[in-house]
């Protein structure tokens, strides 16, 4: 007797039937898409930023269609010189000379309190040269392997407080400079500001928030009851002088043409093509390591204020808003949008350049968005203290909103007394 599917009987039908939505091939379909679904969410979740910033600038080409003015929106200098810091940096990085400094450090510290200074203020000064992001991704992964050798209950007691308080640490020290972060990269060159003067206005409060976290540190400090003991860093990348002699002279003298490049000193275009061959021909894998999501958020964000600053009614109301309160709006903004949006968002509707980088500066402490190099030391918490998450976002925001209510009580007071010696 030939079968088929109308004579096979209803239990041998509902097997076909689940056989056939059930093949080989539709369980492989089904597979691609929940997996292309989870790579998508996966995605954006990690560049959540980047995300925002391309919707922002298709929702604001599609008010205002894309014409010849598009190419006036990119500040390409801005672009190109954090690619070529990012690139260095990540050579640097690789070659293990920042763990190497850090272990030498360390192998002079003989209390807990040294320790704890020692790991916090590698972050805020390191950050001034080698920028917050790079500070964090290099010492605090260091940071778990040390306090690995402290003992269980000490390293418990320590870690989550310790790490919050290196990512205040890095974008604290990160605004003394015009490479310590994007946001101060681009603004710099946006006001053409002299070396000099950006130096002097961001000084007083680099040496304010340093007092701080010196009488912070020092608190944590007696929290830890024991002596330290020195000893082999294990996990710790090796460092040979001796095999790095040439990698790192080629990346300290790129560097050197970066800080040239910075301060108006050489063309931006011919640092660029200098980096990018020699790192070709060095070592042509490091460009993997370069943030791209960062510059494609940046290029996302100069379409999307390039677009508003021509749409009138929303100019002039971005205009009132921000003038005569720039530091105040910048730190609103950045604990929504983080720092960096908010320095190119309202960079085009003011000229007061020097007040919107005070307030984007401060503004990279409070929420964990404030500042997108807090999200890298949230990262590793969450790798590491899983368990632990909401305690370090809740030490993260507590001592960051001490420490922002701390900072602007002295752009206050700083204020007054600026003004009444004129």
């Amino acid at each position: 007797m030939r079968w088929t599917v109308g004579s096979i009987p209803e239990t041998s039908h509902l097997i076909y039937k689940y056989a056939a939505e059930n093949c080989p091939e539709n369980i492989w379909l089904r597979y691609k898409k929940e997996v292309g679904m989870e790579k998508v969410t996966g995605f954006i979740k990690k560049e959540a930023v980047l995300c925002i910033a391309i919707l922002l600038a298709l929702l604001s080409a599609w008010v205002v269609p894309p014409d010849r003015g598009y190419a006036a929106y990119i500040d390409f200098r801005t672009l190109a010189i954090l690619f070529c810091l990012m690139s260095v940096m990540a050579g640097l990085q690789n070659i293990g000379i920042f763990r190497w400094i850090a272990r030498g450090l360390l192998d002079r510290v003989k209390s807990p309190r040294g320790l704890i200074l020692v790991l916090m203020l590698l972050c805020f000064f390191s950050s001034m040269l080698i920028t917050n992001d790079v500070a964090l991704l290099t010492f605090v992964p260091f940071t778990f392997t040390v306090l690995g050798l402290l003992g269980g209950e000490q390293r418990r007691r320590l870690v989550l407080p310790l790490v919050a308080m290196q990512t205040i640490a890095a974008n604290l020290g990160s605004m003394l400079t015009p490479i310590g972060n994007p946001q101060n990269l681009y603004l710099y060159g946006k006001a053409g500001m002299p070396m000099g003067d950006f130096l002097l206005l961001m000084l007083p409060y680099a040496l304010v928030s340093l007092a701080l976290l010196l009488v912070w540190g020092v608190m944590l400090g007696r929290r830890c009851a024991g002596a330290w003991k020195p000893g082999c860093m294990e996990g710790a990348e090796p460092f040979r002088p001796k095999e790095a002699l040439f990698p790192l002279s080629v990346y300290l003298g790129l560097f050197l043409l970066c800080l040239l490049a910075v301060a108006h000193v050489l063309p931006w275009q011919a640092v660029l093509g200098i980096v990018l061959g020699m790192v070709l021909l060095t070592d042509w894998k490091i460009l993997a390591k370069v943030d791209y999501g960062l510059l494609l958020t940046f290029a996302g964000f100069f379409i999307f204020i390039g677009n508003l600053g021509r749409i009138p009614a929303f100019r002039l109301f971005l205009q009132q808003a921000v003038s005569g309160r720039e530091v105040y709006a910048a730190i609103a903004a950045s604990q929504v949008i983080s720092n960096v949006p908010a320095a190119l968002l309202l960079s085009g509707f003011t000229e007061q350049y020097g007040q919107l980088l005070i307030g984007v500066n401060l503004g990279g402490l409070g929420t964990l968005l404030a500042s997108m190099a807090s999200l890298i030391s949230y990262k590793y918490v969450a790798k590491q203290e899983s368990g632990r998450k909401g305690k370090y976002i809740a030490i993260f925001t507590v001592s960051n909103i001490c420490f922002l209510a701390a900072l602007v009580a002295f752009h206050v007071l700083w204020g007054i007394l600026r003004f009444e010696r004129l």
